[in-house]
């Protein structure tokens, strides 16, 4: 629940060495049925909730610093 509520504000997890992040986009926030983005090998993919929730703890993924977007994603 921690990782869904800190994703719902805007927090960008990743990996900085393989270039993984998974995030909210700022337009996104609020809704109930949310969609994420995915980037991965510099494609970017919409996913919803419930993949991104997945995805960061299958990868392990941890708040990081995104190179364009920065420490959040709105």
């Amino acid at each position: 629940m921690l990782v869904e509520s800190k994703l719902r504000d805007g927090v960008i997890y990743g990996d900085v060495e393989n270039a993984e992040y998974v995030y909210m986009p700022g337009c996104e926030i609020g809704l109930v049925a949310p969609m994420c983005v995915y980037e991965n090998d510099g494609k970017r993919d919409d996913v919803d909730i419930h993949e991104a929730l997945r995805l960061i703890r299958v990868r392990s993924l941890q708040p990081t610093y995104h190179p364009i977007l920065g420490a959040s994603s709105c």
